[in-house]
């Protein structure tokens, strides 16, 4: 994650590059069409300069440092504010003449705007979303990066473009993110203004009143038309969610324009972050022993028939997605990514963005890259969000050469899988 373009230091190259090329491009003024319907697509295209990797690798912290999602000193300042992120798109926007489309798709519960970004004419579509979770803000980063790569002029963008449609939401929570928290800004109390047949109802289990916000990532549900009914809730991690945020309706209005568009929304990758001390061993011994800098995942829903009939609900296209990804960083040799693992595979979670479209019918995949905005995470900023790119960038590669329908789905099982070692 680049630094902020705010007067404040540490200033990185890519910044300096950027507030170099806005300086020197004429403005053109950002499109803000409020639209549902709108799909960006967010394309893993880089060129090759922007797959070169870091010469240095991340240098794994203790064993026993802090694992839990708390943040550093200083929290956020190497990472993109709300307003920081607008002025990305709109650069992005201006200098690729309007190959990159940008809209506002929908406001967080405080009046942010949320945007979507889109790219490319392909028959195939990709859906990615950023910092559902506002304190994990790495992937933002990075598909601003992707997305500036896919809306250049080379060949290999070009061709990408021709392949895949890209559709970014980035800094999908960014009121979370103002506070660098994960939940959202919403009361309760909100929620029942906004529906008010939920008057006393239980307030939801993905409801925190100590801070008054929800975990928006369990707030969705398969059902595209569902609304909230009293007797669904408090509810349980292993149940449907309900659409009471607003930050979640609005993906969800982008996810259904983008159903209408294609027919199915063929890829959805979801961008999250992890504590920082998760290596590929476990206390016993077993495992490789690196420290791993990236975990990813194609599974969310253990049993789809428990939520219905869903036909199209396919783990070997997620399965490939996920293999795909794990290649694009292997196959950068000794890489300093460190070693890339599988996310914990007991996990059954229909609520979650993942596995309410996973049913639907999308191949999904989820990124959780080491290091939230505690200050570990903060010192090997582009390298962690190179890593996302990379990954990215084999999805759609995958996508644009054919490849991806090749891959044997039975390697998502060789992927290591991640191990905890707990702090003394």
């Amino acid at each position: 994650m680049v630094v902020s373009v705010r007067p404040v230091t540490p200033v990185n190259v890519e910044t300096i590059i950027w507030s170099i090329s806005m300086t020197l491009t004429p403005p053109r003024r950002t499109r803000r069409r409020l639209t549902a319907l709108l799909a960006l697509p967010v394309a893993g295209a880089v060129g090759a300069a922007a797959l070169v990797a870091p010469s240095t690798a991340i240098a794994a912290p203790p064993l026993n440092a802090n694992c839990d999602s708390s943040t550093g000193d200083p929290a956020i300042s190497g990472f993109l504010t709300h307003e920081e992120v607008e002025r990305r798109l709109q650069q992005i926007e201006r200098t690729s003449n309007g190959t990159v489309d940008v809209d506002i798709a929908g406001f967080t519960n405080k009046k942010r705007e949320l945007w979507t970004a889109r790219v490319g004419e392909g028959d195939k579509v990709v859906l990615i979303q950023t910092q559902i979770h506002g304190n994990e803000p790495h992937g933002t980063m990075a598909s601003l990066n992707l997305l500036q790569t896919m809306g250049g002029s080379s060949v290999r963008a070009q061709k990408m473009r021709k392949a895949v449609t890209v559709v970014m939401i980035p800094q999908l929570n960014a009121d979370g993110a103002a506070l660098d928290r994960r939940q959202n800004d919403q009361t309760w109390a909100e929620v029942v203004k906004e529906f008010p047949a939920l008057a006393g109802a239980p307030e939801s289990w993905n409801y925190r009143s100590s801070v008054g916000g929800f975990d928006t990532n369990r707030d969705f549900n398969p059902d595209l038309d569902y609304t909230p009914k009293p007797a669904d809730f408090p509810g349980t991690s292993a149940g449907t969610g309900w659409y009471v945020t607003p930050e979640a309706r609005t993906v969800r209005e982008v996810y259904r324009g983008l159903e209408k568009e294609f027919g199915t929304v063929d890829v959805f990758v979801d961008l999250h972050n992890q504590g920082p001390c998760y290596t590929g061993q476990a206390p016993d011994g077993a495992g490789t022993g690196d420290y791993s800098t990236l975990s990813i995942s194609g599974r969310f829903i253990d049993d789809p028939t428990a939520f219905g009939d869903w036909p199209k609900f396919d783990y070997d296209a997620s399965r490939r997605l996920n293999v795909a990804v794990f290649d694009a960083l292997q196959q950068r040799g000794e890489s300093p990514y460190g070693t890339v693992t599988l996310y914990p595979q007991n996990t059954n979670l229909p609520g979650t963005a993942l596995g309410s479209f996973a049913l639907r019918g999308s191949a999904t995949v989820l990124f959780e890259t080491t290091g939230q905005t505690q200050s570990a995470g903060q010192r090997e900023i582009g390298q962690l969000v190179k890593q996302v790119e990379v990954g990215l960038t084999g999805i759609i590669d995958g996508l644009t050469d054919g490849t991806m329908a090749k891959i044997d789905p039975n390697r998502y099982e060789s992927i290591p899988e991640r191990q905890f070692i707990p702090r003394d």
